[in-house]
């Protein structure tokens, strides 16, 4: 079955949602440090909020990509208590220095007993790997690693990215703050409860997804060289509200863009079922100074009716 251009949406920006009745997710500057500058894509949730909505975490099972709830499950499992006292979670996808494979990195925020956490360690006789001044502990048995940079941020994923994370926080290379691109577009976000960033070969490989057969046409190939960066928000408060902005080169590539999306969304509309005509009907799509902008809304009840659906089922598993 084809993807719907909605849930292509939801499931090509890896979508990790939470609820829009919390405070904003604001990074840190530990937090910012630790990320490695050549950021693919970064999401940042409120923790707390999302585990206090039904909907949100519903979603989020059904659309975090497997390396996500991999990072996820082995913070759940290590014993740390992260469900109890972490406020933040992000995620960063990163190319490696002089490599272009695609790492992950996780940061968590919040008020952590780490006194307490550490004795746990000794008395279990777990050994760090010290780089540095930082000791990077292992966390359970999923091969994962958790350092902490003090009382209220640790991060954790794989050894070699946990590394790189902290090469990047001690000054050993470039980090996220260095990223000019990255840190103006953080800007326009990091108020919402949840809210993810990408630079321009993820948003490349997004509207690939979202776009479907449309991206085969020749217009595609001139607005894809095109694409800057992209950014999109989720809150569930009063409904369901996503908002996602494709930063273009200049304002005709941005109008294209949306043509060719609004021409996809048609075909699916004429040929879809009531489900996903409904959907296609709550979405807007536009460009405004070089941005393209999409727009989705829905009640709670006609969006949980969306989630139960096999049409949903099919296409985020």
């Amino acid at each position: 079955m084809r993807r719907p251009l909605l849930w292509s949406l939801f499931s090509a920006a890896g979508l990790f949602a939470c609820s829009g009745l919390a405070l904003a997710a604001q990074l840190s500057s530990d937090g910012r440090a630790a990320i490695p500058r050549d950021v693919q894509q970064l999401i940042v949730v409120d923790y707390r909020a999302m585990q206090n909505s039904p909907a949100a975490m519903q979603l989020k099972d059904r659309t975090l990509p497997p390396e996500l709830k991999r990072l996820e499950t082995a913070l759940k499992t290590s014993g740390l208590k992260v469900d109890q006292d972490a406020d933040v979670l992000a995620f960063a996808a990163f190319r490696a220095s002089n490599s272009d494979l695609t790492h992950i990195v996780g940061v968590a925020q919040g008020q952590f007993q780490t006194r307490q956490i550490l004795a746990n360690f000794a008395k279990a006789k777990t050994k760090p790997v010290v780089l540095r001044n930082n000791n990077i502990y292992p966390m359970g048995a999923a091969g994962m690693s958790v350092v902490f940079l003090n009382q209220t941020t640790m991060v954790f994923g794989d050894r070699e990215s946990v590394k790189a994370a902290l090469d990047a926080r001690d000054g050993m290379s470039a980090n996220l703050l260095s990223n000019s691109d990255m840190m103006n577009e953080m800007a326009a976000v990091d108020q919402r409860a949840v809210w993810s960033l990408l630079d321009q070969k993820g948003t490349q490989t997004m509207m690939k997804s979202v776009l479907g057969e449309a991206a085969s046409l020749a217009d595609y190939d001139v607005v894809r060289n095109r694409m800057k960066s992209s950014r999109y928000t989720m809150d569930f408060q009063n409904g369901v509200k996503f908002d996602m902005a494709v930063i273009m080169s200049d304002s005709l590539t941005a109008a294209t863009a949306a043509t060719l999306m609004k021409g996809a969304a048609l075909v699916k509309k004429t040929s879809g079922s009531p489900l996903e005509k409904s959907a296609l009907d709550e979405t807007t799509i536009d460009s405004n100074a070089g941005t393209l902008t999409v727009a989705y809304s829905a009640s709670d009840s006609q969006f949980a009716s969306l989630l139960s659906s096999p049409l949903f089922q099919s296409v985020v598993k």
